[in-house]
């Protein structure tokens, strides 16, 4: 039976607040759990199990599937598309909310992340495992196009940011797969795209924080200077601005924007040092 006969016959609403738009097309699906790397041994944390089609796909080719689900409702619909899914637990929680050490705990060294993100939510999720996953190997995720283009964009281009920082501190990250809007149900106003982040060769940094925290001040008003953005944030003199982008061999004049992952990690390193930044 097809997702949408299935979510009609439990009479499944859709919930604009939770940005559900669902897969079900088994070739596609196939591909993205391909996309992630997922074998007979891997345990794979999923986001968001909507009507299952993506955790059933996982389901089929993983060790253990643990998915995250925010509405209470698809309950009957999960309970019917999962039916023979033995290694799959869905948790009817928000993973925002969940305590990241425990969870980790559970699912033990090297697991894998695949979900078909909500929309609203892809750029908080894949913080949380930036900034709070020890034992994550790789998230492949479906986003929007555009936030695709982000996440692995150059230095100086209109789509790098502090997602694009954060990310290369911790890893490299390729857009695998493009997905054009017919492939939801319901359909979307935007393409999406297959991203995979996978976590190792990043670059080493002083302090984790500072870090955050000089990138989040880079990025603070894109159309002033770095060395402005730094007297803004920092309450510190022009003169100290431009001793400290010194030190950080930055030239005079440039925005945020044109300092690559590596350079605002040396810049952090040099606040921190100086107690510029705690």
């Amino acid at each position: 039976m097809e997702i949408s006969e299935i979510l009609k016959k439990n009479g499944f609403a859709f919930k604009k607040q939770f940005g559900q738009n669902f897969i079900s097309d088994p070739n596609l699906l196939d591909a993205i759990v391909h996309d992630a790397g997922v074998d007979g041994e891997t345990t794979v944390l999923e986001i968001g199990a909507g009507a299952g089609a993506l955790t059933r796909a996982l389901s089929k080719a993983a060790k253990r599937v643990v998915s995250y689900e925010i509405d209470k409702t698809l309950a009957p619909v999960l309970s019917e598309t999962l039916s023979g899914c033995e290694n799959a637990e869905i948790v009817f929680r928000d993973f925002l909310r969940e305590d990241m050490a425990a969870l980790e705990r559970d699912l033990g060294e090297g697991y894998a992340v695949c979900a078909n993100l909500p929309y609203y939510v892809t750029t908080p999720v894949v913080l949380r495992f930036l900034e709070e996953a020890e034992r994550c190997k790789s998230v492949t995720v479906m986003v929007q196009e555009e936030v695709a283009a982000r996440f692995s964009a150059k230095e100086n281009t209109p789509e790098y940011g502090a997602i694009t920082a954060a990310i290369a501190h911790r890893g490299t990250c390729k857009t695998v797969r493009k997905v054009p809007r017919t492939m939801f149900y319901p359909r979307p106003n935007v393409d999406s795209a297959v991203v995979r982040i996978d976590f190792g060769g990043g670059f080493e940094v002083v302090s984790e924080k500072a870090f955050r925290e000089t990138v989040r001040i880079a990025f603070l008003s894109r159309r002033k200077t770095l060395e402005n953005n730094l007297i803004h944030a920092l309450h510190i003199s022009r003169e100290r601005a431009k001793e400290l982008l010194a030190l950080a061999d930055v030239a005079d004049g440039v925005r945020g924007e044109t300092l690559s992952p590596a350079r605002l990690g040396k810049l952090s390193d040099i606040l921190f040092e100086l107690k510029i930044i705690n």
